[in-house]
């Protein structure tokens, strides 16, 4: 079997799909994305399609290291997004191939269904605790929203007030049993997020997430030492050093690798084992779409130390299309009572519509995330 094509679509609200086609009729879907940044991810995917046509596409491992080592300058999230999305379908058409779910070629899956969270509260967060109340009323056990809009460096202590009374709404709304996420996005800098993270002990937060930037991680041993909740990072980590040098410092309680940033199901898998053994959770990234998903729940299937995923379906994000839209059985992706099964049908065991994605690949994209300013005009974290 040979690898003989790479087709791309741009899709909305902000996605990019990837089928790999065969010579013996063989395929295989992946997500290969950056926020933002689809454009410049889809142009490194036909690029490294060099390294992939004629290529016997069941190497999976092998291409993989072709994919990373061979062009000499690596890593980054570019690359690593676009060595993703087609390390997702590698997997999905082996899957196929042989009529098996990925999970099942990873191991086997150590639970059956996937505790689930979604998202309330949108950029600038508000009305979290009608929000989550809906949220809970559908029946999650558990929730994210952001912690703030944008936060100077050095600001007020009426940021850090109006932040702690979201989250006390949003708690009050749900009662203590109710895992709440509270993500800072890497807005909040550290003189700010040593005060926050104190303030929001009282709270019980299922995990603060980004506490500070990726690239300020070394600070979290001087401001997060001695929290009585859980700290979670790793969408912006790229590959499984990274996750080393953050594991070896003993700073975070939850891993959140991107399967579609972070060189996908097998690099994830790497990532994940890593972790537990450093008796460390993992709780996937995947505010992207079905492909992402799925590929994040076989992950989820074969790590005994995942503990929640995150989707995105209905998120302030997708505007046009949502994660279901794209497939054939929608049923392959729904949650029940805050569960999603594990998908059981071949490869990542779901069908995309390929005629609907062409359709819409017609209106594509061009999403960006906000740029925001503080009020001397110089540029905020978003």
């Amino acid at each position: 079997m040979k690898i003989t094509r790479l087709k791309t679509w741009q899709i909305p609200p902000r996605w990019l799909f990837l089928k790999i086609e065969t010579d013996e009729g063989a395929y295989g879907w992946g997500e290969p994305v950056i926020e933002g940044r689809a454009a410049t991810v889809e142009a490194a995917v036909h690029e490294l399609s060099d390294y992939l046509i004629g290529q016997d596409p069941r190497r999976i491992e092998h291409l993989w290291n072709t994919l990373y080592r061979a062009g000499f300058y690596r890593g980054g999230p570019i690359l690593m997004s676009a060595i993703a999305g087609i390390d997702q379908a590698l997997w999905d058409l082996k899957g196929r191939d042989l009529g098996v779910p990925v999970y099942q070629l990873l191991g086997g899956r150590v639970r059956d269904k996937m505790r689930m969270y979604a998202w309330t509260g949108g950029d600038k967060p508000n009305d979290v605790g009608a929000g989550a109340k809906a949220l809970v009323d559908k029946g999650f056990t558990a929730f994210k929203m952001n912690g703030t809009a944008e936060m100077a460096m050095v600001d007020s202590y009426t940021k850090v007030d109006e932040a702690v009374a979201r989250i006390a709404e949003a708690r009050e709304a749900v009662g203590m049993d109710v895992g709440i996420g509270i993500d800072f996005h890497g807005r909040v800098h550290r003189p700010m997020a040593k005060i926050l993270l104190k303030e929001l002990e009282p709270y019980r937060p299922m995990f603060v997430e980004e506490p500070v930037l990726p690239e300020h991680l070394p600070s979290l041993k001087h401001i997060a030492g001695n929290l009585g909740y859980p700290i979670a990072t790793g969408e912006r980590l790229h590959t499984r050093y990274q996750f080393r040098d953050l594991l070896a410092d003993g700073m975070v309680d939850i891993i959140q690798p991107d399967l579609s940033h972070c060189g996908g199901i097998s690099e994830g898998l790497k990532i994940a084992s890593l972790a537990s053994c450093h008796d460390v959770a993992l709780a996937p990234h995947c505010p992207l779409g079905p492909l992402t998903l799925a590929a994040s729940l076989h992950l989820d299937a074969v790590s005994h130390n995942a503990f929640i995923q995150e989707q995105s379906m209905g998120i302030h994000y997708n505007q046009g299309n949502d994660v279901l839209d794209y497939l054939v059985d929608k049923s392959a992706l729904a949650i029940d009572d805050g569960y999603l099964a594990i998908p059981d049908g071949p490869g990542l065991g779901v069908e995309i519509d390929e005629a609907f994605v062409e359709e819409r690949s017609k209106v594509g994209h061009r999403w960006r995330n906000p740029v925001w300013t503080h009020d001397d005009g110089s540029i905020a974290e978003w």
